[in-house]
Formats: C-alpha cells, sequence, structure tokens
C-alpha cells in the first residue's frame, strides 16, 4: 500500500511575512558599513524567504547565492554537505549574512560557517527562519531567528520533500499515513 501524503499549515502566509519584515528591521538597524552588507542566500529552500527579506531592507545590499546540500532526497540529511553553487562575490573585509531556510542538525551552518570565514570577511551572522533546536549536533550561533520549531518535517515557503512544495505560501508540517 503507498503511502499518503498530507500538509497542515504551520505557519500561515501572514504568520511568515509579519516575522520576516520585523527580521528585515532587525537588520536594517545594524550600523551602517562603508560597503553594501552581503546578504547570501543558500540555495534552494532560503530563496523566498530570502526575497521577502531583502524586500524589507533599505540599505545598500550586494546579493549573493550559495548552493549546498545534504539531503540526499527524503526527509533525513546525510549528513555529509557539499558546496553545489560557489559565490560570484569576493567576500574579504566585508560584513556578511548569511541567509538560511532552517537550521536543524547545525552540520550544514557549521560548514558555511568554517568555508566563509576561511575567505575573511569582516564579520559573519546568521540569519534563519526556522530553528530546530531538537535534532542539534552542533551548536552554531544563530544571530536572528524567525520561528523555533519542534522536530516535525515542513515544507513550503521554499522547503521541500522531494523537490515538490516549495511554491506554498505557507510553512506546513508534512504527514505521511
Amino acid at each position: 500500500m503507498a503511502k499518503t501524503e498530507r500538509v497542515e499549515v504551520f505557519l500561515s502566509a501572514a504568520d511568515l511575512n509579519a516575522r520576516v519584515a520585523e527580521m528585515g528591521r532587525a537588520i536594517e538597524a545594524l550600523p551602517p558599513t562603508e560597503q553594501p552588507l552581503v546578504l547570501i542566500c543558500v540555495l534552494k529552500g532560503s530563496i523566498l524567504f530570502f526575497a521577502d527579506l531583502v524586500r524589507n531592507l533599505q540599505r545598500p545590499v550586494h546579493l549573493v547565492f550559495l548552493g549546498v546540500s545534504s539531503y540526499a532526497g527524503g526527509t533525513e540529511t546525510s549528513g555529509a554537505v557539499r558546496l553545489t553553487h560557489d559565490l560570484t562575490l569576493d567576500i574579504a573585509g566585508r560584513d556578511v549574512v548569511i541567509v538560511e531556510d532552517i537550521v536543524d542538525t547545525g552540520l550544514t551552518m557549521s560548514y558555511l560557517l568554517h568555508n566563509l570565514e576561511s575567505r575573511g570577511p569582516r564579520s559573519v551572522a546568521v540569519c534563519t527562519l526556522l530553528h530546530k533546536p531538537a535534532r542539534q549536533k552542533i551548536a552554531v550561533p544563530l544571530t536572528w531567528v524567525g520561528f523555533t520549531i519542534e522536530d516535525v518535517f515542513v515544507v513550503g515557503y521554499g522547503l521541500d520533500y522531494e523537490e515538490r512544495y516549495r511554491n506554498l505560501p505557507y510553512i506546513g508540517v508534512m504527514h505521511f499515513d
């Protein structure tokens, strides 16, 4: 018998919009920098959050993209992080904000922080929409957290299950019956 998938709304589009606007105001309140702030979108899951966050900023920013993968399909991380798309901007001496969809085990973010810090930025901060501390294996510094959630598998607003559900305007909990 095939398993049935269903998605239950967990965070509505209105909840997301309100919280992303608050996070944008927090980033906007950072002291001015000599050069535009560098915002790094971690592909693919962060793209919708990133776009909405950027629309809430008035300060000068440079937008760059970084692709990483630690999932080989399914609902569990493989634990092995690999770079799938590198930055197209030199971040040496720059103030950087990593924009991530979800931090759970900390493995991907730890990899990103080490990788980016080796490139000589002036500062690196982390902005994550979701934090799932119940799955934490490595503690990583999170500057801004949108929502702290329980250990549930979520999709929508950029997050996927086997490349599906990214386009949902809300975040839902995935159920398999």
